[in-house]
């Protein structure tokens, strides 16, 4: 039996244009049901929730290939950066 991989890739995100934490909710639910929806991956937000310009999300694929989760959480982040409402501040990846 082969052992399953995650890669976790972490996203800071500054959001200059939200007003609220409504406005902030919006912009990232969007973002968030796209990414799952595209990559088949898990998305959540997990730091910096009661910020209205700032999120950090998380993002985790499972597979048997460690090289194939990396490949699909590198390809969301490089989508998060070419699609946020706002600007990419840090992202790291680490695979488990």
């Amino acid at each position: 039996m082969s052992a399953a991989r995650v890669a976790v890739g972490t996203v800071e995100i500054h959001l200059p244009d939200v007003g609220s934490l409504k406005g902030k909710r919006h912009a990232l639910k969007g973002l968030k049901e796209k990414l799952r929806h595209r990559f088949e991956i898990s998305v959540a937000e997990v730091d910096h929730q009661d910020s209205w310009q700032r999120a950090t999300l998380a993002l985790a694929c499972v597979s048997a290939d460690s090289r194939h989760a990396n490949e699909v959480i590198s390809k969301a982040l490089d989508f998060i950066e070419d699609n946020v409402e706002g600007y990419v501040i840090d992202v790291q990846l680490e695979i488990l």
